[in-house]
């Protein structure tokens, strides 16, 4: 087995907390599974911001091009809502995604059993839910050009975005997304705005050409505000969905909350060549920050994703997933899946995941 290196970015807000419990399982793999890892920490976001005035510092981005993967925490905050756009937490973030090629991000929104009563829609709907949203992640509006804030002849101000996409950037997030298709159901649902929006025309046509290459998979079409509503009426229906940056950054959250909590879920960005950078879908959640209440389980679950995709340690990354359940089944819960009952702490459910790991090595 040869020595990875991961680079670990805790950054703002729980970020530190979470990172802090998916430090303690990457020491369980090295010292109980015999997982050769290095760490290398540095910082991102508001905590760039605070060491070096950049949300990217150049020596961050130098350590995340020389690891083999990367685990963020989150970014952003209160305190850096005043500064410029370009100094804010999540324009690191976003720099980062493209620095490093990031296109294609792996959403899960998996619903375990033993939470179907944390979910707000009845059992019946949710119970077996199992979706892959494939989001592109470095083109579209939140990169587009030109943009901005400009003054009008009549002194009012006009905000504009540019949402763009070349043939190109839709090619390969959409065999990114038919190729998690063979792996899985094969079938796959493209979401986009084709009525109104000629990017989603172009979008709509790639994907029926490239559909062409994969004649095994079942590839549908949908509306996105059709897609918004299918996902709360009937979201089993769907295996893996492919849509633009905005859309799935949209739906994604809608699919979390079916799944009981936004705490459980974990995500992938990756480039061409399967390097990525994972992180907990939930964000910074400044108003939990320091309270030991953060549900640390969507980072333990994207270390088993990056495992599986970037480090080639399926095994691992499985032993990662049956602990969860294991720890989930002797009841420990954390504030946001708690459903009335008693919570532990962001440590205690870290420890209990370590814990239910290092029974498995024995």
């Amino acid at each position: 087995m040869s020595m990875k290196k991961i680079a670990i970015l805790s950054g703002d807000g729980i970020g530190p907390e979470i990172v802090a419990e998916a430090i303690k399982l990457l020491d369980c793999l090295k010292h109980n599974f015999g997982f050769d890892v290095e760490l290398e920490s540095a910082a991102i976001g508001g905590a760039g911001y605070d060491q070096d005035g950049d949300p990217l510092p150049e020596s961050t981005l130098t350590i995340c091009q020389q690891a083999d993967a990367v685990l963020l925490g989150a970014v952003g905050g209160p305190a850096y809502e005043g500064l410029e756009r370009e100094l804010r937490p999540e324009r690191g973030l976003l720099r980062i995604r493209a620095e490093l090629e990031l296109f294609s991000n792996l959403r899960p929104a998996m619903l375990y059993p033993q939470l179907a009563s944390a979910s707000s829609l009845k059992d019946e709907i949710v119970s077996g839910l199992d979706i892959m949203i494939v989001r592109e992640l470095t083109g579209g509006i939140y990169f587009g050009q030109p943009r901005g804030i400009r003054e009008l002849d009549n002194g009012e101000k006009q905000g504009f975005n540019t949402l763009v996409y070349a043939e190109y950037e839709i090619e390969r997030i959409g065999r990114s997304a038919f190729d998690i298709a063979m792996l899985r159901n094969k079938k796959l649902c493209s979401v986009d705005k084709a009525n109104v929006l000629e990017v989603s025309e172009l979008w709509r046509e790639v994907m029926n050409r490239l559909s062409t290459d994969y004649p095994e998979v079942e590839l549908s079409h949908m509306y996105v505000d059709n897609a918004s509503m299918q996902l709360v009426r009937a979201p089993k229906q769907f295996d893996v969905m492919v849509t633009t940056n905005m859309f799935g950054d949209i739906l994604s959250d809608t699919a979390a909350m079916l799944t009981g909590s936004i705490g459980m879920l974990p995500s992938a960005s990756l480039d061409s060549n399967g390097k990525g950078m994972y992180e907990p879908i939930h964000g910074s959640a400044p108003d939990i920050a320091g309270k030991s209440i953060a549900n640390p389980l969507a980072t333990l679950l994207s270390v088993a994703m990056m495992l599986r995709y970037s480090l080639g340690e399926a095994e691992l990354a499985n032993l990662i997933d049956v602990a969860v359940g294991n720890v989930l089944n002797q009841g420990f819960r954390t504030a946001d899946i708690a459903d009335g009952a008693n919570s532990v702490s962001t440590a205690e459910m870290g420890d209990a995941v370590v814990a239910a790991m290092r029974v498995q090595s024995n």
